[in-house]
């Protein structure tokens, strides 16, 4: 019977329930990982507020200029 494990988020590698990950340096990957997901997200959420203002510019233009 296999003993209760659980995969290294970034290497996929089984570790122990205990652990998060297997090594600091897969650690120190899964953050890496973590700031570009969270950089890309802030960048997608800028330009689609900034698509909405233009949106309303041009939207809005006709009756205030």
């Amino acid at each position: 019977m296999i003993e209760p494990h659980k995969h290294c988020p970034a290497c996929g590698n089984p570790i122990p329930m205990s652990e998060r990950y297997c090594s600091p340096r897969c650690e120190q990957v899964a953050l890496e990982n973590q700031r570009k997901v969270k950089k890309t997200k802030n960048i997608l959420y800028i330009l689609f507020a900034v698509f909405i203002l233009v949106w309303l510019f041009f939207m809005l233009r006709d009756k205030f200029f």
